[in-house]
């Protein structure tokens, strides 16, 4: 049963009231705060300090400051007015449950409520980022657009002008070729006219042919002397792969059970549960197990146990198939005494590193140590003894382990203390 704190200390003004309780030899991280219009808890066990208070405040603004062995509250009044006293006195059960019950719902529907302004916000950022990237993407075509048609103008503009310079080219030509051809001056008899007009009749020839073809049978036509390559024959690219060898024979003996293994880390890598509905709230990073992993073993080195074995179990509800995560949750259930979760644990991760091969050894032996730890602890010595023996089989030159395991044997053959 907690007990009360009845030692604090209150001032107030016409706006605000200035409460003070002590955390002596708490820590900090524990205390847990719940402040509403009405009632104030602060549980940090074993202690409970609880007020129904005097008059309404603005639990919004309120503010709660924790150091020095204390937590100092700023509670702004919603009417300015002295107060005769900061808990309501002669209150029964009853209406102190009622009281608590109605702090609890407006305290969730404030937080639904703001679960749903977030998700307004998000829906109207997305729907403004679409149309944003719309309007992009409609001035990137109409700009492609008017591009083309320029283009387009200029090809028909060139087109148009060589038509014109091959019309004016083969009239003067064919004027040329008339002249020389009627000239009664002209040396050589009809001989040398025929010689002189035939080139140029040809040429003006040419010209009226190409003047009256349309500009696709122009471009149809292949010059003279063209080649068209012949196109080149299919191939074959051969790809072989090395086969994987393992270089000394005690490997060798292992091969199925390394290939099998490695195949469940491949399968583990991809096995991430990415469409769990309540996740969707987090940030990439967060949705990462290897982040929250990470995350985890900074914050059991810093003691925050409680804090570390969230974050493993995150990382579990992501993937499940990862034995290190199991390993590491176990490791703070045993700090923080949750014995049979530590034993759960273990086991999974026993459960998941099979086959036994040289790249899980090391893993498979902390697991039997912190399994056989929890035993030890829960008196259980008979399996604790096996988890250890099970380990040394591992590795038999672990000088902590094996002293651990004669400790567990001197405690069944009633040579030593039966202490956890």
């Amino acid at each position: 049963m907690p007990l009360q704190v009845s030692d604090y200390s209150w001032q107030q003004t016409p706006a605000a009231v200035f409460l003070s309780l002590p955390l002596r030899g708490v820590c900090a991280r524990d205390a847990d705060v719940f402040c509403a219009e009405n009632y104030l808890k602060v549980n940090f066990p074993p202690f409970l300090f609880e007020a129904f208070l005097y008059a309404p405040i603005d639990d919004g603004n309120s503010k709660a400051k924790i150091g020095n062995d204390a937590i100092v509250f700023t509670l702004y009044k919603k009417e300015p007015a002295m107060w005769e006293t900061l808990s309501v006195s002669g209150v029964d059960k009853e209406m102190m449950q009622k009281i608590r019950e109605k702090a609890i719902l407006q305290a969730q529907e404030r937080a639904k409520e703001a679960t749903e302004a977030k998700a307004t916000a998000r829906q109207e950022d997305q729907k403004y980022t679409l149309n944003v990237a719309m309007k992009i993407e409609e001035e990137e075509r109409k700009t492609i657009e008017a591009v083309k048609d320029a283009e387009r103008r200029k090809a028909t503009a060139d087109l148009e002008a060589w038509k014109e310079r091959q019309r004016k080219t083969g009239g003067r030509e064919g004027a040329r070729g008339g002249e020389r051809a009627s000239h009664p001056g002209d040396p050589g008899g009809e001989t040398g006219r025929s010689k002189r007009q035939r080139p140029a009749g040809r040429v003006a020839s040419r010209h009226r042919a190409a003047a009256g073809r349309s500009p696709a049978d122009i471009f149809a036509e292949k010059p003279e002397g063209a080649h068209i390559p012949t196109p080149r024959r299919a191939g074959r690219v051969e790809v072989s792969f090395t086969p994987r060898v393992f270089p000394t024979a005690v490997r060798e003996s292992q091969a199925a059970q390394e290939e099998e293994w490695l195949h469940k880390q491949a399968q583990a890598q991809r096995a991430l549960n990415a469409g769990v509905p309540e996740l969707c709230d987090l940030k990439e990073e967060e949705k990462s197990p290897d982040w929250l992993r990470e995350k985890g073993n900074k914050l059991f080195a810093t003691e925050n146990f409680l804090a570390a074995i969230n974050a493993y179990s995150l990382a579990i509800r992501l993937n499940n198939k990862l034995p290190v995560l199991y390993l590491n949750r176990a490791a703070g259930h045993l700090k923080l005494r949750n014995l049979h979760k530590a034993i759960e644990d273990a086991s999974k991760a026993l459960a998941l590193l099979t086959p036994p091969v040289a790249d899980n050894a090391a893993a498979r032996m902390k697991a039997h140590v912190r399994r056989g730890a929890a035993f030890c602890q829960l008196e259980l010595y008979a399996e604790g003894l096996q988890d250890y023996e099970a380990a040394l089989r591992i590795n038999p030159a672990d000088a902590a382990v094996r002293k651990d395991a004669e400790k567990i044997r001197d405690v069944l053959q009633g040579t030593a203390p039966t202490s956890p």
